[in-house]
């Protein structure tokens, strides 16, 4: 398929996991990517691997950082698709989290799409591009010790849906993909642990953990004109998670 020929896409947090992913398949489906992050060495070697791609070592919480990625990303034709995939994870219950912990949080996870997508609105206006977030299932319920990983997430998933309301009438449309557990950077310490692999495997009737490739191919479909009536959404990509009702397989 080629839905994005032509198409320039910026992805965030694009050195590994969900971003690389994320970013090899547009490019594989023909369009220019503009791939975004702290570390400009994972950054360029996964732009070795694509037909047109540009790098932006750049922090997405901070305004600075959000006019460089437009202005790279004008440079290539445009903007017509943004996807806020950047995140980080800060764990801990409330006496265990620091405020400063959960304002770094919040700048990366939450402040980070708003001034990204706030950069880019103005030409996704002009081209009736869209926005896909990275939220997660974290965004739909709650997890033990996660409370500002929990919190920045439950945010991402109510701004997508407000901002979808906001960006109808421009003919933007705003969507949030929610993956569960995902093999990346971020889980690495997680994966390790087979017994908690296990128990992820009881909830998710078909596997864990996803690959990011999975995450990928869904933001691809909420990114293209398959999807050209389909806005607000949070989708789910958690191989049957909440499908349960919270009772253990008998």
């Amino acid at each position: 398929m080629q839905r994005f020929k032509d198409k320039t896409v910026i992805v965030t947090g694009a050195g590994s996991g969900i971003g690389a992913a994320t970013a090899t398949r547009f490019s594989q489906e023909g369009a220019a990517v503009v791939l975004v992050g702290r570390d400009e060495g994972k950054l360029e070697r996964v732009a070795a691997g694509l037909a047109n791609a540009r790098v932006v070592s750049a922090d997405v919480g901070s305004q600075d950082g959000a006019a460089a990625i437009v202005e790279t990303a004008l440079t290539m034709g445009g903007i017509d698709v943004l996807v806020n995939n950047a995140g980080i994870v800060v764990d801990g219950e409330i006496d265990q989290v620091s405020p400063e912990d959960w304002q770094r949080q919040f700048q990366t996870n939450v402040f980070g799409p708003y001034i990204v997508t706030r950069a880019a609105w103005p030409h996704l206006r002009a081209s009736g591009g869209n926005v896909v977030n990275t939220s997660s299932v974290s965004g739909l319920g709650g997890d033990w010790g996660m409370l500002a990983y929990n919190a920045s997430k439950g945010a991402v998933t109510n701004f997508t849906r407000a901002l979808a309301l906001d960006g109808a009438k421009y003919g933007i449309r705003v969507n949030a993909v929610n993956p569960a557990l995902t093999r990346s950077e971020l889980t690495r310490d997680m994966l390790s642990d087979q017994d908690l692999i296990a128990r992820f495997r009881e909830r998710m009737p078909l596997g864990a953990p996803l690959e990011p490739e999975a995450v990928a191919a869904v933001i691809a479909f909420l990114a293209s004109d398959d999807a050209r009536f389909v806005t607000g959404v949070n989708l789910p990509v958690d191989g049957g998670c909440m499908a349960s009702n919270g009772q253990p397989p008998q």
